[in-house]
């Protein structure tokens, strides 16, 4: 699933205030100020908001000095960045399951996703603090640089635990980069057309779902997965390259123009580690994230210990976790200097639904999702490259029709009635339908159509979520909201991957034991761990029959869940207000206000 980066009454009047999450009115914070868009661009360099933080500002610079030609410029690199990363992305989602099968744990697939989902989501608030702070640029140099390290580790790993690490590092690469380059469209776009240019630099995947499965399976079949990550290593620095430097340059020349504010610190190399240590909250972090992986983690893990939920390791790690996560609240509450989440901006109800709304969506998808791809292989008897195209008919149908949906925000002004009347229920209809039509024995057509149902939902709500949380605040906040959102639905995708993985952990080995002729029970560690095995027995065979009564058995059961949690999404909108967008003047400089 994909947030536009693994991702939403009574109309008030055009002037009307909208409240704020510390009680200031719209127009005294300065949004939803009507404005004169008469031009497609223009430059407010004398303006350069005052109080803003070191990065907000030097963005802002950048953005009054470029040219119109530098603006379509920056656009035009973000889409092919875009375009590469979908294309690598794709092709590494259906490598997973190989990469896993070839140590033998064909079952940790979504497991590997768990603790690298909450690294890389739980990142995003810091990411917000260095683009705010240290600036743009920097922030998306740094993470170009993590995911690079990921691909690399991924491309030398010799055992699941390194690939698990590689994990973490590429997704916080992966994420970060979508969520700098997703600041940079917010920087440089009028709120009412953003909707649609968050669409616009997500098209690609409109194109790459063509590319993932056929790139893995030739790689496959070729010169090994391995070279296949270390590839898109050398492709992604390659092409990230020109976008820093387009920023740096004008950057440069904001600065010699006098509109960036430089001043040295004055603090000793140790004293500035303690204060972006405080800054970050490096201690609230460590603890989220070690509680939250601690807690989900053995609920993959339980069914590969002798004991169960008797082991020592499984108890501990939940108890740990639970104290971990308590600790964090106390933390948070009383002592962190700097807090890591931004509280009062959580109690603007319209950012508060919007952040609910992306974890709920995420849970959902990853409960369904996590074997998806290995159901179409087995149960469907599709090919790697057949199964990546209906696997990604939700990036296809979602990015196409979240240009349209763009479209209708800039036309009527508004997002709600988007979200609420069109894209909830059609989400659960969509994943509701499957609990019947992912079995054996069930034409692909159907799944086929729920598919295309979750996609145009998927594609209004991503945009509708997005668009509640910015038009709820400021520039200065942006990035903020953004990150919070994000960091929830990294968290609700591990919840989902964690309940995936239980159910399927479960379920599918012990229906797989209980379906399997006799002769064949012998080899059931075999064939339960390794995809290629489940693929290796004929079609039609009792073997391959009991393997595929095990996956359905156990994808109905995950469907039930991802169909239930949808209930928290309808409420999770519903108390998101009305906001108008077409007349906030959010950000400054040369930005795209057509």
């Amino acid at each position: 699933m994909r947030f536009f980066t693994p991702g939403t009454q009574a109309q008030p009047p055009m002037e009307a205030v909208v409240d704020t999450p510390n009680g200031e009115s719209d127009k005294e914070k300065g949004v939803g100020v009507n404005t004169q868009d008469q031009q497609n661009v223009d430059t407010d360099a004398d303006t350069i908001s005052s109080d803003l933080q070191a990065g907000v500002k030097d963005m802002e610079a950048i953005t009054s000095v470029w040219s119109t030609q530098h603006l379509i410029l920056a656009y035009a690199l973000i889409w092919i960045i875009y375009f590469v990363d979908a294309m690598q992305q794709g092709m590494s989602g259906a490598l997973t399951p190989y990469v896993t099968s070839s140590f033998q744990l064909h079952s940790l697939t979504a497991t590997t996703g768990i603790v690298s989902g909450l690294v890389g989501g739980i990142f995003k608030l810091p990411l917000a603090k260095i683009l705010d702070i240290w600036g743009r640029p920097q922030g998306f140099l740094i993470m170009v640089c993590f995911l690079v390290l990921g691909l690399v580790m991924m491309a030398a790993c010799q055992n699941v635990e390194t690939y698990a690490a590689a994990q973490v590092f590429y997704w916080v690469g992966y994420n970060g980069l979508s969520f700098t380059l997703g600041i940079f469209v917010a920087d440089t776009s009028a709120l009412k057309n953003r909707a649609f240019m968050f669409a616009f630099i997500s098209s690609p995947y409109i194109a790459t779902v063509w590319i993932g499965g056929p790139l893995a399976t030739a790689f496959l079949k070729g010169p090994g997965f391995r070279w296949g990550f270390g590839a898109f290593a050398i492709i992604t620095l390659f092409i990230c390259m020109p976008l820093y430097a387009l920023f740096a340059y004008n950057y440069n020349k904001a600065k010699k123009a006098g509109l960036t504010h430089q001043h040295s610190s004055g603090r000793t190399f140790l004293q500035s580690v303690k204060y972006y240590a405080i800054e970050f909250d490096i201690f609230g972090i460590l603890l989220i994230c070690a509680g939250l992986a601690l807690f989900l983690l053995p609920f993959n893990l339980v069914f590969n210990q002798p004991l169960g939920w008797k082991s020592p390791m499984i108890i501990c790690m939940i108890v740990f976790g639970i104290v971990a996560i308590g600790c964090f609240a106390v933390w948070e509450k009383y002592f962190a200097p700097v807090k890591f989440m931004p509280w009062e901006l959580l109690a603007d109800r319209t950012i508060l639904g919007a952040c609910v709304l992306a974890a709920v969506l995420f849970i959902s998808f990853y409960i369904w999702d996590s074997y998806f791809t290995s159901f179409l292989q087995v149960v469907q008897n599709l090919t790697i490259t057949e199964s990546s195209y209906i696997v990604n008919i939700y990036s296809i149908g979602s990015c196409f029709w979240a240009l349209v949906t763009g479209v209708l925000i800039r036309w009527t002004g508004r997002f709600k009635w988007l979200a609420l009347y069109f894209g909830i229920p059609l989400t659960i209809l969509g994943v509701a339908l499957m609990i019947n039509f992912r079995q054996p024995d069930v034409n692909i057509g159907y799944i086929i159509m729920c598919q295309i149902f979750i996609a145009l939902a998927g594609g209004t709500l991503v945009i509708c979520d997005q668009m509640a949380a910015m038009a709820a605040t400021t520039h200065q906040y942006i990035a903020v909201v953004l990150a919070v959102e994000g960091m929830f639905s990294n968290i609700g995708g591990a919840i989902g991957s964690t309940v995936a993985g239980a159910i399927w952990q479960g379920v599918f080995p012990e229906r797989l034991m209980r379906y399997l002729p006799e002769e064949d029970k012998a080899d059931f560690a075999n064939i339960y761990g390794q995809l290629p095995v489940q693929l290796s027995y004929p079609v039609g065979s009792a073997t391959r029959h009991a393997i595929n009564r095990a996956y359905g058995d156990a994808q109905r059961l995950m469907l039930i869940g991802g169909s239930t949690v949808l209930i928290l999404a309808l409420v999770s909108v519903i108390v998101w207000r009305d906001i108008r967008v077409k007349d906030f003047n959010q950000v400054k400089g040369r930005v795209i206000k057509i």
